[in-house]
């Protein structure tokens, strides 16, 4: 699969946002409490002081792939939290340049630590990572009849709108609620 056409910056950003609003003391879907809030940071920054921001992503992504797996896990599909392996890997290979960039991206973590509305489009919106027609889209998805999933109308393509509409999907969650939003492959 190519990986050429996708912003891996996004990518993290869309992955940072969806895993904080998440969190138990926001949107409760997934078992951590505000690791990516303020308390989070004060606790991690101890043992990682230069990679913290990003030791609390790796630990939140961990926790809301496993939750998401649990509710809802389609066969030949992709989440936010598992796209193909192609991107999974070129994504770990930022890693270590977004490690390096760390005072970078410092306001974009304090800005996710003070969040506090779980309005997942808006927030999207005020990191100004969706655009109208990506809230255009939000509007044709609909979540499944048992309310685990919200199925993407066309199969994964490695783009920047297809990842954003599996981010912004997760709007389709209630609080305590998580709807897992996916994409069928094109092989499936």
């Amino acid at each position: 699969m190519a990986v050429g056409e996708l912003d891996f910056d996004r990518l993290l950003k869309l992955r940072l946002v969806v895993a904080r609003v998440g969190e138990m003391d926001l949107a409760k879907w997934w078992n951590t409490r505000g690791q990516l809030g303020r308390l989070g940071a004060a606790t991690v920054r101890r043992g990682f002081p230069r990679s913290h921001y990003f030791a609390q992503a790796r630990s939140v992504f961990a926790a809301a792939g496993f939750r998401c797996r649990e509710v809802f896990d389609p066969p030949q599909s992709v989440t936010l939290w598992q796209l193909p392996g192609a991107i999974e890997e070129e994504f770990e290979t930022h890693w270590e340049r977004w490690l390096d960039r760390a005072t970078h991206w410092k306001p974009f973590f304090e800005e996710l630590e003070a969040l506090k509305g779980i309005d997942l489009k808006a927030v999207l919106q005020s990191f100004d990572l969706i655009t109208e027609k990506d809230s255009e889209a939000l509007s044709k998805l609909r979540r499944s009849a048992e309310g685990r999933a919200v199925a993407l109308p066309t199969p994964f393509a490695a783009t920047d709108q297809c990842v954003t509409s599996l981010a912004l999907g997760f709007a389709w969650g209630e609080p305590g609620v998580v709807a897992v939003p996916y994409a069928r492959l094109n092989n499936a």
